[in-house]
Formats: structure tokens, sequence, C-alpha cells
């Protein structure tokens, strides 16, 4: 509770000063009966007008009152809530950051958003309410109650009826509905993913004409999340019911045996009238705190949510040994490095690699499908950790380096090509915040992508739609390619980066690479062989395990893994 409670920190002064106009509120609501009964006993009984007159200025000051206590309270409450909910999105969101991929994948990306959006909005609802109506129903019960015992202490005999029973059925319906609500949000969870998913690849879905298919698929995510609502609904609607029947149950009973008091003149009507709005009172309160108890419990479904994005254990940290290095020279080597994504599963991604990357070499990496091409690179900036064995960087274990400086001297092409929306400029400067308009255009050039920037009627200020999609695949690989030269790193990645653009064009990339990039220990994982053939090193992959390590003639000569990729996509070739 304390991880929560700290986003509302800073809005303590507003938390307090809406339960203080609140306070305000319950205390001239309080007293509206004892007046009522005052000019009913006091004033027309004995006809007094001018008594009359004065206690009914006296309740237009104290319903005056109460209106600015409401009004003040909205006001705190509202700001409360509002302010907390953007704290909290601020600190989920900073969490999310921290997540390394193994992170990541344990929560599914449509999961964070819910999170980060519907189960936040809905604490936010649960504070603003809490701090309007969770106040108000408690001291409206509490004073209600204790002005009617102090009234007539046997009518208030009823309440300890009618209490337990409301208690006991609210308390049935809050165990039954908990496990429904939890339910409902992982359905909401699958909706979002459906929505998610059908939007980000709708060129796809259209392509193969399967918009019939992914709309019965939505309306089936979309039915179970309407079933599990109805079953959590189906619950919930008893509240009010119950509650009514006990309200009315109890005015019946104060009604018969308080009128019969006020027969045998026990009880004046003053009193009896007085003694009524208590009773109201009383119930409502009653009736509110059961909406609120259903809220709260509705609410601690996305708490506990939120609890689990916040309680993570990030498995990728900075070692307190390690320390910050502003640039590396680019040697890269590892050492029986052996790598699973998860240790709890017997298959093992990579086993024990062994090789030295110098200072500029080009280092290649090709294999089969899933024979772990795109893990080896990932555990060089630390996207992931080895399981055992180490990565040396310069001679020191990458631990060593904080996470953060470790990055920032390693440019990498991701196999998924990502961009955001803003400017082509906007993107490119992810790869240097300071760069010029020339080291741009430059770097622009060197990918192959200046010529098409200047095609576009605004250049290098053409918006890019969010993930890019209004640019053809070869124009995004190579934009993402401009991004990581412009950082001009120690060391680069580039993960089968040049598979949408033409060979003649990846030439020109490659010669690009050995004039302004000399210096930079590059690794590039590519499906063919002409695209590596000019490669210091060639690493062949199998199963997670170094088959072949040479140059492209050396591995020709002696590797069969080699030789035969390198044999099929001659055939190809000639076939073609």
């Amino acid at each position: 509770m304390k991880k929560i409670a700290y986003y509302l920190k800073p809005y303590k002064k507003e938390v307090w000063l809406a339960i203080f106009f609140m306070c305000l509120d319950v205390l001239s609501e309080i007293i509206q009966p004892q007046l009522m009964a005052a000019i009913v006993g006091k004033g027309i009984q004995s006809k007094n007008l001018s008594y009359i007159v004065m206690i009914g200025i006296i309740m237009i000051i104290f319903s005056g009152i109460s209106i600015i206590g409401g009004i003040g309270n909205s006001k705190f409450s509202a700001k409360s809530g509002v302010g907390f909910a953007a704290n909290l999105r601020k600190g989920l969101f900073s969490k999310v950051q921290t997540f390394s991929f193994k992170n990541i994948d344990d929560f599914s990306t449509a999961s964070l958003s819910t999170r980060l959006t519907n189960d936040v909005t809905q604490l936010q609802n649960t504070v603003i309410m809490g701090l309007r109506i969770c106040v108000k129903a408690p001291l409206m019960f509490i004073f209600a109650l204790l002005m009617a015992i102090s009234l007539n202490a046997s009518l208030a005999v009823i309440l300890a009826i009618v209490i337990p029973v409301i208690i006991i059925a609210l308390g049935t319906i809050i165990y039954k509905v908990m496990p429904l609500f939890q339910k409902l949000r992982k359905c909401l969870d699958g909706l979002n993913a459906s929505v998610q998913e059908n939007v980000t690849n709708v060129r796809v879905v259209k392509s193969f004409v399967r918009e019939e298919y992914e709309k019965q698929k939505f309306y089936g995510t979309n039915d179970k999340l309407m079933k599990s609502s109805f079953e959590a609904i189906n619950i919930v609607i008893f509240n009010m019911p119950i509650m009514m029947f006990a309200m009315n149950s109890a005015i019946v009973a104060v009604l018969w045996f308080g009128g019969s008091q006020v027969i045998h003149g026990t009880l004046d009507v003053a009193s009896m009238t007085a003694f009524i709005n208590y009773i109201f009172m009383i119930l409502m309160s009653l009736m509110v705190l059961s909406m609120i108890f259903i809220m709260v419990t509705q609410a601690s479904a996305s708490y506990k949510r939120i609890l689990e994005v916040l309680n993570t254990v990030v498995d990728l940290e900075d070692e307190a040994s390690a320390k910050d290095v502003e640039l590396i020279q680019g040697e890269v080597e590892f050492k029986n490095v052996s790598f699973k994504y998860n240790l709890e599963q017997d298959e093992t991604i990579l086993e024990n690699i062994n090789f030295k990357a110098h200072k500029g070499e080009v280092v290649a990496i090709i294999g089969g499908t899933g024979s772990g091409k795109s893990s080896l690179v990932q555990l060089i900036p630390r996207l992931y950790d080895v399981t055992s064995g180490e990565i040396l960087i310069d001679g020191k274990n990458l631990i060593d380096y904080t996470i953060e400086s470790l990055r920032n001297n390693i440019g990498m092409v991701l196999q998924k090509n990502t961009l955001f929306s803003g400017t082509i400029r906007d993107n490119l400067k992810w790869g240097n915040l300071n760069a010029t308009d020339e080291e741009i255009i430059e770097a622009a050039k060197n990918a192959q992508a200046h010529d098409f920037i200047m095609g576009f009627p605004d250049g290098y200020d053409t918006w890019i739609d969010q993930g890019g999609v209004n640019v053809s695949g070869g124009q995004k690989q190579r934009l993402c390619i401009a991004r990581a030269m412009l950082k001009k790193p120690p060391i680069l990645i580039l993960d089968d980066s040049t598979s949408a653009v033409d060979t003649a064009t990846e030439g020109k990339i490659r010669t690009a690479f050995s004039t302004t990039l000399k210096d930079t220990t590059t690794f590039i994982i590519a499906q063919r062989i002409s695209s590596v053939q000019d490669a210091d090193k060639i690493i062949v992959l199998e199963d997670g395990k170094i088959v072949g390590l040479g140059t492209h003639e050396e591995l020709l000569e002696s590797n069969e893994e080699y030789q035969e990729i390198y044999n099929s996509q001659q055939r190809k070739e000639v076939n073609a």
C-alpha cells in the first residue's frame, strides 16, 4: 500500500482540505433535522412565526455552508485523484523503461497498456470518490447514529438488527464478485491485445483478405469480455435490492414502534420527525457505503495488477562495482558463453560460444532460422544477460560497465525496424541528439537514404507516422541504418538490417561502413553470403553452437555447413 500511497503524497495538502470541506458539509447536514424539529416543536405548535423565520434563516445559512463544503471537497478531491493518477502513470512508465527484454516478455504489451491506462483510471476514480463519498458516508453514519440514539435509544435498537443483515449481505456479495472482477481485467487485456494486433498489422490483414476472420476473432474476445461483465453484474445487482429492502423494513419498523410511542405520549412529533430524518441518513450512508465497497472491490483488481508491475524485480541492473565509461575501443570477446531465456527451461539457445573480435573488424554471423544469431548479438549491449561464461569488452566483463554507458557506446539496428511518430530529422536524431544538419545529411547519404528523403516534398521535415507505416520496408531499413551511423558508435550491430534493399544499394552501404566507420567493430547478421563474404570473420551458427569460424575463403574450403549454404544460394541465383 505504501508504494501506491507514495504517488498521492505530493497532494497531501489537497487530501486534508478535501476531508475538511467534507466535514463542513456533513456537520451542516447533521444539524438540519434538529433545526427542523425545532420548527415543528417550538414554532408551528406555538404558532411563533418569528421563531420559524429565525430558524429558517439558520437552516439556509447551514445549507450554504453545506454547498461550500461540497464544492470545496469536489475541487480538492478531483485535484488529488487526477494528480495521483498522473504521478502513478509516470511511476509505472518509468518502471517499464527499466525492464529488461525478459521482464517485458513476462507481460504482454496489451496488458501493460491496460495497466497504465484503464487500471490507473480505476484507481483515480476510487481516490476521487473515496475523498468524497468514503469520507461523507462514515461521518454521516456515525453522527446520525449518535443523534438518533440521543433522541430515542429504544427505537435505535432497530438499527442493531438491520445493520448486521446489511453487513452479512454485503460481505457475501464482495466474496463472490472479487474473483470475477479479476477475471474481467484479464478479458480486457485480451480485448486490447486483439485491437492492438489488428490495427498494427492492418496491411497484412487486408493483403490476405482476412478481415472477416479478424472480425470474428474480435467478436469472440468482445463476447468473452461481455460475458465476464455480466457474471460480475449479475451478483452486484443484488446489492441495491437488499439495501432497499433493509432500508424500507427499518423505516416501517420505526414508523410502527415510533408511532405507537407518539400515540402513548412517550415521544413527541418533533422528535419523531428528527429521528426519521436521522434514520434516513443512517440507512442512506449504509447504502452508499455498500456501493463504495463494490467499487473498492473492483479497484482492488486494478491495484493488484499495478503492484505486479511496480514490484517486478528487474533482472538486468548495474552491479555495485559497475562504472561509467565514456568511450570504449571496441574489442569484443565471448568466453564459454551459454544462454537460455528462462533458467527453468531445458532448451539452451546458445552453448559454449567462443570468439574474439578486434577493434574495427567486421564480424558476420550466418545460420539457419532459430540458430541463435539474434540472441548472440543481443547479449553484447546486455539486452539479456548470459547464463554462464562471460563477455569482455576491451578486456573487461560487461557487468563492470554501467548499462547506460555501455549502450551509449553501441549502435544497433534490430531485426524489426522501428520508427517513431515525428519528422525524419527527429527519428535520425535518436542516434545523436546534438547532430548538426550536415552530420544528419552525411549519415543519410552513407545509408543511401538521402535521395529518397529529398524526394519527399518536406525533405527531412517529412512526418513519419507511428511505426513508419508511410514509408516502404527498404526506406525504413535505410533510415534505421542512418540513425545508427549518426551515433558513430565503437560497436555497431546490424541484425539482418539490409534484407529489404537490393544488392546494389547494400553494396554501397557496406562501402560506406568501410570508410566512415572503419574503426567501428561491426557485427552483421545476414541471410545472403554475398552480404558478408568480405567480413574479417564469419561465424556459422547451428542450433546455438559455432560450427564454423573464419574468412569466406577459409570456410568455403573447409566448412561443410558454410559450403552447403553457399552452394544452395548459388543454385538459386543461377535458376533465377
